[in-house]
């Protein structure tokens, strides 16, 4: 399924976009945000700049600048967190705007061994705590 940019939640950088979560980052050709339901302790998403549908729509150059930036982000974010595994995510059946899911994985934690859930709805934190996150990725990004 092809989005429309008019349709689009990363494009339109709408309320909704907020209330999932807080962008904090302007990499070489994406956009981070920690995402607001933090069940994956340090969870966040990279955007592609640009409206695009699919990884396979970038010319080599743009593909291996966005991984670049994903790579990127999972560094800071290993640094930052110490998980175990860092899963990634691209879905994109109903949103078709190029991003990653970055959720961190802890042994005995929510869901190790097994494919993290997309928006399990149980963990939030204050502004305060989200701010401490965003600060630990940032020293390393």
């Amino acid at each position: 399924m092809k989005s429309n940019p008019k349709d689009c939640l990363y494009c339109q950088n709408n309320e909704t976009l907020h209330n999932l979560m807080i962008e904090f980052a302007q990499l070489n050709v994406s956009r981070v945000f920690l995402f607001k339901e933090q069940t994956y302790h340090g969870r966040c998403l990279v955007a592609y700049k640009d409206h695009v549908n699919d990884l396979n729509e970038l010319s080599d150059g743009e593909r291996n600048a966005f991984m670049e930036d994903v790579v990127r982000v999972t560094r800071a974010m290993q640094k930052a967190f110490n998980p175990e595994k860092i899963n990634y995510g691209a879905y994109s059946d109903k949103l078709s705007h190029l991003h990653f899911h970055l959720a961190p994985k802890y042994v005995d934690g929510p869901d190790y061994g097994g494919t993290f859930q997309m928006n399990p709805g149980k963990v939030y934190l204050t502004d305060e705590e989200y701010q401490e996150l965003i600060n630990e990725i940032k020293k390393y990004l």
